[in-house]
């Protein structure tokens, strides 16, 4: 018998490959020869670099960038050999390093995510994956263009200080001193969102109060990133600022996709990719997957449904095994998971329910083993009930 384990993170409380190894050990309870084959998984967002590692056995490197503040910050960055790297944006320019009370989200900049793309570039990168999610930042990837010599001009010819509300100044764009290798780089960027860059769907109105933008600063973002999509537009005459995506990590892919050859996929299909699930599922009799909460949203890019629909390919069964089951979670059923179950025994307060997360995955994954294997015996038997 052979079995995937290709699961999510438990956000606060378990990597994916804690997760994966937590139900393997849980198979192996019920079933001891079981071959179980563990491949971590993240959709674009935060640990999508520890699952493309792991999954990989690419080289985890670091490097000192500054924060979304501009405060040095120490940041990972995966060498995968070939000529290809992965970059998660929140490592460089992440929400959760930023403190609630020091969050900037005017002056908030990704400057360190394009200090690990030109270091990814120098080490000799010709394809960057890039994890969009989990951003402190608003600036709609000028501070990335910004790192990488992309210097914007107001129209006295000075450059702009970084954060997403001095592009209200723009004038231009200027290219003359970028690396030309980075013309040369294609860049695949994840993203588990469809929001365009401005307006009531934009980067500034659904993702800027949580990352402190008040109200009036959500409109003073909002129309300086509609100003940096006007300038670019009249520049490289295309206007990349509607299209699905572009307001992922407040704005930062469309500064790429302007800019550079950038193509844009669901984050879940482009780590599968990286990770070779698909070729892992080849001859596998079940598939188990997992996240911390499932509930309607799950259908819209998360990782169990993107899991689920290549294992459909293949005619292989899934289980999902979640933190909690939330409100619509039945639809996952219709993309693709067998079943999906939760961990806990009974109500808990979170913390408990975290602290004790990886022996309720082991105890969920054998319990699940012991049906699985019970009604194959009958299936076996010519019994059908």
């Amino acid at each position: 018998m052979r079995i995937i384990i290709a699961p999510d993170s438990f956000k606060e409380s378990l990597s994916a490959r804690a997760v994966a190894e937590a139900i393997a050990a849980g198979i192996q309870d019920a079933v001891p020869d079981a071959e179980t084959v563990c491949v971590p998984m993240a959709d674009g967002g935060e640990g999508s670099l520890d699952a493309v590692l792991a999954a990989t056995g690419g080289e985890r490197r670091v490097l000192t960038v500054i924060d979304a503040n501009g405060q040095p910050h120490e940041a990972s960055w995966g060498w995968l050999g070939d000529g290809k790297a992965f970059i998660e944006m929140a490592a460089a320019a992440g929400l959760e390093q930023i403190p609630e009370a020091e969050r900037r989200p005017l002056l908030a900049t990704s400057y360190g995510v394009g200090q690990l793309i030109k270091k990814a570039v120098e080490t000799g990168a010709s394809q960057i994956a890039i994890g969009l999610g989990g951003s402190a930042t608003n600036d709609g990837g000028a501070g990335l263009l910004q790192a990488l010599g992309v210097r914007l001009l107001d129209e006295h010819g000075d450059e702009l200080p970084v954060g997403g509300a001095a592009l209200h100044r723009l004038a231009r764009v200027c290219l003359d001193e970028v690396d030309p290798r980075l013309q040369q780089v294609r860049f695949d960027i994840a993203v588990d969102v469809d929001n365009p860059l401005c307006g009531p769907r934009g980067a500034s109105a659904i993702f800027g109060p949580q990352k402190g933008a008040s109200p009036q600063d959500v409109q003073v973002l909002d129309q300086a990133l509609g100003h940096f999509a006007d300038v670019c537009a009249r520049q490289f005459e295309k206007d990349e600022r509607n299209l699905p995506g572009m307001g992922a990590a407040g704005g930062l892919g469309f500064a790429i996709k302007t800019c550079f050859d950038a193509k844009f996929r669901p984050g879940v299909e482009l780590i599968a990719e990286l990770s070779r699930l698909a070729e892992a599922m080849v001859g596998a009799d079940l598939v188990f997957t997992g996240e911390g909460k499932m509930d309607a949203q799950t259908v819209l890019g998360k990782t169990p449904v993107g899991v689920a629909r290549l294992a459909a390919k293949q005619g292989i069964p899934v289980i999902a095994l979640v933190g909690a089951l939330g409100e619509g979670y039945e639809e996952v059923y219709s993309a693709g998971i067998t079943a999906a179950f939760s961990l806990t025994p009974g109500p808990m307060p979170l913390q408990q329910a975290c602290e004790l997360g990886a022996g309720y995955l082991r105890q969920r994954a054998r319990d699940c083993m012991r049906v699985w294997l019970a009604a194959s015996a009958r299936s076996v038997n010519g019994t059908t009930g």
